[in-house]
């Protein structure tokens, strides 16, 4: 998530409750839902305000975030603030309140790039796909530079199975930021496929963007990661032209004949 409130598709899973096991060894210990703290107090401004929620969601105090944006939105509704306040909803999977924070935002704001973005995340976990796409590319009209917005919007036609749309969307991301998949696969962007098809899929998509672009050694790691989520179509690598000049690279001939096996589930 970048500092200015633009959201990248986020892994949000919500626990209740606790597992319980036969012995205390194999105890699951889940963390309590979080309690607010002191309240919001009524002589503070709404700069004040604003900025301490911002403090409390940097520390993903998301409720009392939550409770000082509102504060701040009662003395001065924004589209800053909305925004920031539909963030903080969407972390505690409050998502019906997030989108109405979103929309107050681009009410106010016909502008703000990040808020069309942002009210796209939307309808994309509610797998609303064309409406998130069309979000998606309000955002990118008004903000041309922004990774995310076209890594949102490749992730959307990914779910439609438009996979030229999604490759171009994908690609596109990929110019502006290279080292955009890398971040994401570690901070669990890939929840959005969940079969290893899927994912072996999306592996051997991101591969030929990087071979595309020259980038030898992510097209490497992405056709192994591929390999192991058990892609079917691997041999499509022989004959699809985004690999000619990596099929020269004495790394992917090892690598083929190697064929890393599948990991299971």
């Amino acid at each position: 998530m970048r500092r200015n409130g633009c959201l990248l598709i986020l892994s949000l899973v919500a626990l209740f409750g606790t597992l319980h096991a036969q012995s205390p060894s194999e105890l699951v210990q889940v963390v309590p839902p979080q309690v607010r703290m002191q309240p919001p107090p009524a002589n503070a401004s709404a700069e004040e305000l604003e900025k301490r929620g911002d403090d409390l969601r940097s520390e993903k105090a998301y409720l009392d975030a939550l409770d000082y944006y509102r504060a701040a939105l009662a003395k001065a509704p924004t589209a800053r603030v909305y925004n920031k306040a539909g963030i903080a909803g969407l972390q505690l999977r409050r998502d019906k309140e997030s989108q109405s924070d979103f929309e107050r935002a681009v009410k106010l704001d016909r502008e703000f790039a990040d808020a069309w973005n942002n009210l796209g995340v939307i309808y994309y976990v509610q797998r609303k796909y064309g409406r998130a796409i069309k979000q998606y590319q309000k955002a990118i009209k008004l903000k041309q530079d922004v990774a995310s917005f076209y890594a949102n919007l490749g992730a959307a036609y990914y779910s439609q199975k438009e996979w030229e749309r999604a490759a171009a969307a994908y690609g596109q991301s990929l110019q502006l930021d290279p080292d955009l998949f890398e971040r994401s696969s570690r901070n669990g962007v890939t929840f959005q496929l969940p079969s290893p098809q899927d994912r072996a899929h999306f592996n051997y998509l991101v591969a030929k963007l990087y071979a595309k672009q020259g980038d030898r050694d992510r097209a490497l790691l992405y056709l192994r990661r591929a390999m192991e989520e058990g892609y079917k179509a691997i041999n499509d690598v022989y004959k699809d032209p985004e690999f000619a000049a990596l099929r020269a690279d004495t790394r992917f001939t090892q690598l083929m004949a190697a064929r890393p096996p599948a990991v299971p589930e």
